[in-house]
């Protein structure tokens, strides 16, 4: 505020610079939606590797494909995961879809759906404090110990001085606040203790007297294979569930299905609806191969445009063969997987390394973990694929399986589309992510021309950052970007409808897909 002068002196006054940094986002961040052992339904859980999605959601499993595609994710170079569990119900009357435990008047519930949670054990102790007890009101009598077990991975909880009474440890609070493994009802009287250890070393999970197990009639499961229901039902979008609990995930720049019906494939429904779901996120979705056994089967699946592959949108990119790898649940077997997690690892080391701007595609773009892949391509099988905007996967001697092609859906060279490339889309969406979200502060600003300039200097700023680290075309920043906002973008009329325009373009690198190397010989002098 400007200084009010009252008396002869020196006044300090603190001048806004207008200066607001704009901070790019984040370019790598994938998010897999699909079924997987354990862990949180319909919540969209950020990991950071794939220890974080073994403790979470379980590990590699035969239920699903999810987990493979997550840790080729981590092995190729990825760094940010979004896992949403789905799961579908068992069928019948009364589904079990929760383990549940009943003992000592006390009954809990797995945290989660699924037949992990028939692992689970509980044991109840008064080894209580009475301060506690105190502190909050109660009787020493009214609190017991609650511990619970994972038998299966050994995860032991252990919730002390709860109770059935109304207070801050009330037991189902506790439980639904502080615990990843069991949720509890609230008793109607107090439980009752197990018994004592007779010795410190007693082990009590082995014991149905010091603890106790799900009973047989009390065993959730695993449920049923997911159908397209489980990703797009209409009443998941608004309760923010299936492919629709992404909602709740502030970013993802990488969207993967692995295959989740019998045949490893994703219905077509399903892509389509995921594709038009990235478009309004500003994210790609990486599609997977359908059981395509050669160059031919894709070609038929590609003459009717969206027919066999769902979407031919610009926010996709397909990837064809399937990857072979040696599958740790059967003795290391080699089989084919779909390539989604593996070439999101590959984008988000490109992006690392070289930049969003850079192609995810080439000599660097290797695959890890991979042995081979489910179809050997020749050159001129790739020339017939390449144009109709399929990404090939294929073995280079010396190298290994490698990507070989960055397009996305309407690279198809018959759309003649200005969205291509892979990485000229991802820079567009990168650069309209980072604006969206670093110029939130212009909102309810006064809209005049100190306001204009504001913006023309900070997202000029920004988009000067990079063109110096390269990201686009051409020698000087005139020719690698504009920046517009003043009175011819935002006339009077706007200002009264409390608009302002502001108009960025960039000069896209394109990559260089084709290699003309022109020899000749060169005639020896004539002698005169």
């Amino acid at each position: 505020m400007p200084v009010t002068p009252t008396y002869p002196g020196v006044y300090v006054e603190e001048v806004p610079s207008g200066v607001r940094t704009i901070t790019g986002v984040a370019t790598s961040i994938a998010a897999f939606v699909g079924r997987a052992e354990r862990g949180p339904v319909n919540k969209a859980t950020a990991i950071t590797s794939f220890a974080d999605f073994e403790r979470v959601f379980g590990g590699l499993t035969s239920l699903s494909r999810m987990g493979f595609a997550v840790r080729d994710f981590f092995a190729n170079g990825g760094t940010q995961a979004v896992v949403v569990r789905l799961y579908r119900p068992p069928g019948g009357a009364n589904p079990k879809t929760k383990a549940k435990i009943t003992s000592n008047n006390l009954t809990v519930n797995a945290a989660d759906e699924g037949a992990w949670g028939n692992a689970l054990r509980i044991r109840i102790d008064t080894d209580v404090s009475e301060d506690v007890a105190t502190s909050w009101g109660l009787a020493k009598a009214d609190l017991f110990n609650l511990s619970v077990r994972d038998t299966e991975t050994g995860a032991t909880e252990v919730h002390r001085n709860v109770t059935m009474k109304e207070s801050p440890r009330q037991v189902d609070r506790v439980t639904a606040n502080e615990s990843k493994l069991i949720r509890a009802d609230l008793p109607a009287t107090m439980p009752t203790a197990h018994g004592a250890l007779p010795t410190p070393t007693t082990d009590p999970w082995s014991s149905d007297a010091l603890s106790a197990g799900v009973a047989a009639a009390d065993k959730g499961g695993d449920g049923q294979l997911l159908n397209d229901d489980s990703f797009i039902d209409p009443a998941n979008e608004a309760k923010k569930q299936g492919l629709y609990a992404l909602e709740n995930a502030d970013l993802f720049n990488i969207l993967c299905i692995p295959p989740y019906k019998s045949g490893d494939t994703v219905d077509v429904t399903v892509v389509g609806k995921a594709a038009e779901y990235c478009e309004k996120r500003r994210a790609i979705l990486l599609v997977d191969p359908r059981d395509w056994a050669d160059k031919d089967a894709v070609i038929a699946a590609l003459a009717n445009p969206g027919a066999n592959v769902g979407t031919r949108g610009k926010n996709a990119a397909l990837f064809f063969p399937r990857l072979r790898q040696p599958n740790p649940l059967l003795d290391n077997a080699v089989e084919p997987f779909a390539p989604c997690g593996a070439v999101a690892g590959v984008l988000a080391r490109t992006d690392a390394d070289r930049g969003v701007w850079k192609s995810p595609a080439g000599m660097d773009a290797t695959l890890r973990g991979v042995a081979d892949v489910s179809a050997t391509l020749t050159d001129l099988e790739i020339g017939q694929l390449n144009p109709l905007g399929v990404n090939c996967l294929r073995v280079i001697q010396g190298l290994g399986p490698v990507v070989w092609g960055a397009r996305t859906l309407q690279g198809d060279d018959r759309f003649a589309s200005e969205w291509k490339y892979l990485s000229v889309r991802r820079t567009a969406l990168f650069i309209e992510e980072s604006l969206f979200r670093g110029t939130q502060w212009v909102v309810f600003e006064p809209n005049d021309e100190p306001l204009w300039a504001q913006i023309r200097l900070n997202i000029g700023t920004f988009m000067h950052s990079l063109f110096r680290q390269g990201a686009f075309a051409g020698s000087s920043p005139r020719d690698a970007y504009l920046v517009k906002c003043d009175h011819e973008t935002t006339t009077q009329d706007d200002v009264n409808r409390g608009v302002v325009n502001v108009v960025v373009g960039f000069a896209p690198l394109k990559p260089a897909e084709f290699v003309i190397i022109k020899i000749q010989q060169l005639a020896g002098r004539l002698a005169s």
